[in-house]
């Protein structure tokens, strides 16, 4: 594979990112209601990204989108939280350190921008990322936070940076 980039999202992407996080999702069986399989916002991740303190990167490589990640000021979280959100990648670059990556690029952005915390909702079926935000720091919460309206995800973690 040739050199890859990390970079924030452009409004071409959205198709591309779209399909990967649907196929990944599809990929482990957790292709169900409640998740953002069926967010109409997994389509216009662009204009999404356009909220104020908030920020989603892309991976490419020789014009190949490879899969993202994300920052958002989800709704109802505290003001010093945000969530990081839409961590998806092709089977491919799985495995080399890309994910990591990608969450390091979204901690840095995350503490620049004056949060102290980053929230993930998750399910079981993806239990190898689960894994690497551990490695991260971050800890299992008892219940879920905000109002993101994503009820099909059962899994809840927080990472502290304080």
């Amino acid at each position: 594979m040739d050199r890859v980039i990390i970079r924030k999202i452009q409004p071409s992407d959205n198709e591309a990112l779209a399909e990967i996080v649907r196929s990944v999702l599809a990929e482990f069986g957790a292709n169900k209601p409640g998740t953002v399989f069926y967010d109409p916002t997994t389509d216009h991740l662009y204009e999404l990204f356009q909220e104020k303190n908030s920020r989603y990167f892309v991976a490419e490589t020789d014009g190949t989108i490879l899969g993202g990640a994300g920052i958002f000021p989800s709704p109802g979280l505290d003001v010093d939280t945000c969530e990081l959100v839409k961590m998806y990648l092709l089977p491919a670059v799985r495995g080399i350190g890309l994910g990591r990556s990608l969450i390091q690029k979204c901690i840095e952005f995350a503490k620049s921008r004056g949060f102290r915390h980053i929230y993930i909702e998750t399910m079981p079926e993806l239990k190898k990322a689960m894994e690497v935000y551990e490695k991260f720091g971050f800890h299992y919460l008892k219940g879920p936070l905000g109002n993101t309206g994503h009820f099909g995800c059962e899994i809840w973690m927080m990472l502290d940076f304080d």
